[in-house]
């Protein structure tokens, strides 16, 4: 029996070039979707006689209403080992075995500085200028050096942050609900006693918290007023820590100077979305975890839970196993 498989979101087209499916033929027959599925109705006419899928991060939810339109399913690959688009529970309820793969935390951190030096300096705005013969120097940027770093969240992409700071010759502190003063003194950081302390403190404020219910909508339009006229706001955790209407106003208000983002709360991002249009916004696609080092690591560990699993023992499982794989 040739089990069906679909890589799902995979909007440059690259997976098949990442790993080495080929070592599936004969047993799976795999395709790759490019397009994303607006909802359920589509997942389900789209993958329905798949018994496998993969899961590019968050971009595809699987509630349990979906599970319950896919009989067929019988594994569920997610890039990452944390997926909180996925309902573990009801995935377990309807026998679909859940497999992560690792993910390197470097990517964010890379582009998490790559939106703080635009931000800084103003590249799109001169970037924009340079290719259309515009103004040569029309803005002068905002200094790293001697400024202060403030960080939401000081866990593994936060202290990789913090350390580029620190190299910048940046003033480093950093506050979450779960900090202490060792952490913050192990990586060279001050603890801020508050969010609002924080706030009030940095010229760059960067969040790295993971999304829950004590932080979503963490930063709302009340912590933005308390934040400086010339700060800027950098987000490449998830975008609804951060209150997204609330944001629109402070950028449009002139509340802060300006605001980086990777993330949104829904994507891909509608094309009248109001951040589209608000002033001093740097928005990226997503592009936090999308590099080619990281996506060999997806793809290559994600053709070995497939051959796992059709072995009978499936590596790095979320959820646990059914005693058989389809055959």
């Amino acid at each position: 029996m040739t089990l069906h498989c679909a890589v799902l979101d995979d909007y440059q087209g690259v997976a098949f070039s990442m790993a080495d499916w080929a070592a599936l033929a004969g047993e799976v027959e795999v395709r790759s979707v490019r397009s994303h599925f607006a909802d359920e109705d589509e997942v389900a006419e789209a993958v329905g006689d798949c018994e496998i899928l993969v899961a590019m991060r968050e971009r595809t939810p699987f509630p349990g209403s979906l599970f319950a339109r896919l009989p067929r399913l019988k594994l569920l690959i997610t890039t990452g080992m944390r997926n909180a688009s996925i309902d573990l529970e009801a995935a377990a309820r309807h026998g679909v075995t859940v497999c992560g793969t690792a993910s390197n935390s470097e990517p964010p951190v890379e582009l998490t500085w790559a939106l703080i030096l635009g931000l800084a300096r103003q590249v799109e705005r001169e970037a924009s200028a340079f290719h259309r013969s515009g103004p040569w120097q029309s803005t002068v940027g905002a200094d790293l050096h001697g400024r202060r770093l403030a960080l939401i969240g000081l866990g593994k992409i936060g202290a990789k942050v913090a350390r580029v700071g620190q190299a910048f010759g940046m003033e480093v502190i950093a506050w979450s609900q779960n900090l202490d003063d060792e952490r913050a003194a192990e990586h060279g950081v001050v603890r801020a006693h508050s969010l609002g302390e924080l706030l009030e403190a940095g010229d760059f404020v960067s969040v790295h918290l993971q999304l829950s219910d004590r932080t979503r909508g963490l930063i709302g339009a009340s912590e933005l007023k308390r934040m400086r006229r010339t700060a800027y706001l950098v987000n490449t955790s998830r975008a609804t820590i951060v209150d997204q209407a609330a944001l629109v106003q402070a950028l449009r208000d002139g509340w802060i100077a300006g605001v980086g983002s990777d993330v949104f709360e829904n994507e891909p991002l509608p094309a009248d979305d109001p951040l589209r249009t608000a002033p001093n916004f740097l928005g990226l696609p997503h592009l936090g975890y999308v590099t080619r080092r990281n996506y060999e690591v997806y793809f290559q560990q994600a053709v070995e839970d497939i051959a796992g699993y059709l072995e009978g023992r499936p590596p790095r499982t979320l959820t646990s196993p059914p005693a058989q794989p389809p055959r």
